[in-house]
């Protein structure tokens, strides 16, 4: 897949484009749609599987106080966009300038002197260019100008439309399986593992620390099962910490801590990609620390009951090789 990023110059292959327009944050099931439908189009006008998306979030530039959390990071987007079979991806970078740019040099300059466009597919709600003049009508308009049509796909979803707003909410009140279920897989997250002060070591709990990007949404303190998909691929069960420790700080930094189940390596400064599953439990004070270690005790049964029968679909959904499990 070709990424193309702002002020990069690519000698493309000649061909036209078949192209969706989109932030695309979780590519959940209404994105796929969306993709989906730009695949037919190209294979029916033999032209290129594209995407267009932005940033930031055009939300971070217009209104930095309300901008929501994000449900994947760039790069997240940019591997599930490739495994979703996409040829070319123009990353268009949200800023003030861009915010400024009318919707008609947009369309002429992105659309048609970039991608050479054939097809264009947005949501039937799809605004663009400044102030939000352009529309699913403008582009309409514009279309026999530049020898592209437009398809505007519809809303989708199962009793309630399938949004990314619909995934944040759900995370955010610890629905994990709500959130799943518009993704069409579980919630993802991949991060650099940094050191920590080791305390989960001295318990006989070693934790990678996830350094998670800040503006990702994030679920309610507590404590998760999961699974972990180590830098080599391998993929084992994690029991996923989320919170400020109380047991140890009356106000530490919010963590995000993830327990290997039958499994200790070495992974500072790597990356490790973990699926949460479910929520066990809040955050709690215990009596003492025994009371504590009894119940990571049970946490980690629980999560590796979980991460096990749930390996197979999870993994299935997610492109991971569970060849490599343990």
């Amino acid at each position: 897949m070709i990424v193309w990023h702002d002020g990069e110059t690519k000698a493309l292959v000649p061909a036209r484009s078949s192209v969706a327009i989109g932030v695309f944050d979780g590519l959940h099931r209404g994105h796929q749609v969306v993709l989906a439908r730009v695949a037919g189009l190209a294979a029916t006008h033999h032209a290129r599987r594209a995407v267009v998306t932005f940033d930031p979030h055009p939300a971070r530039t217009l209104r930095p106080d309300r901008a929501p959390g994000m449900i994947q990071t760039l790069d997240q987007r940019l591997a599930g966009l490739d495994r979703l079979g996409i040829d070319l991806v123009r990353v268009v970078r949200f800023d003030s300038a861009l915010a400024a740019e009318s919707a008609d040099a947009f369309v002429e300059r992105v659309l048609v002197g970039e991608l050479t466009a054939v097809d264009v597919v947005v949501g039937d709600d799809f605004r663009f260019g400044h102030d939000r003049q352009g529309s699913v009508a403008s582009l309409e308009a514009a279309g026999p100008s530049y020898d592209f049509t437009v398809t505007a796909v519809p809303s989708q979803g199962e009793g309630a439309r399938w949004s990314s707003t619909g995934v944040r909410a759900a995370v955010s009140s610890g629905d994990l399986a709500r959130a799943a279920a518009i993704l069409g897989r579980p919630l993802t997250w991949r991060a650099t593992i940094v050191s920590g002060d080791r305390r989960g070591r001295e318990l006989g709990f070693p934790t990678a620390n996830l350094d998670l990007p800040a503006e990702l949404v994030r679920p309610p303190a507590g404590v998760y099962a999961g699974l972990a998909r180590l830098p080599g691929g391998t993929v084992v069960a994690a029991a996923i910490s989320i919170g400020r420790r109380p047991q140890f700080y009356e106000d530490g930094p919010e963590l995000v801590e993830v327990h290997l189940i039958d499994r200790e390596v070495d992974l500072y400064d790597q990356e490790l990609e973990v699926a949460l599953l479910a929520r066990l439990r809040g955050q709690e004070r215990f009596a003492d620390l025994n009371d504590l270690l009894d119940q990571m005790r049970r946490d980690t049964a629980t999560s590796r009951e979980m991460a096990l029968a749930a390996a197979a679909e999870t993994a299935g959904l997610l492109g991971w090789d569970l060849g490599q499990r343990r």
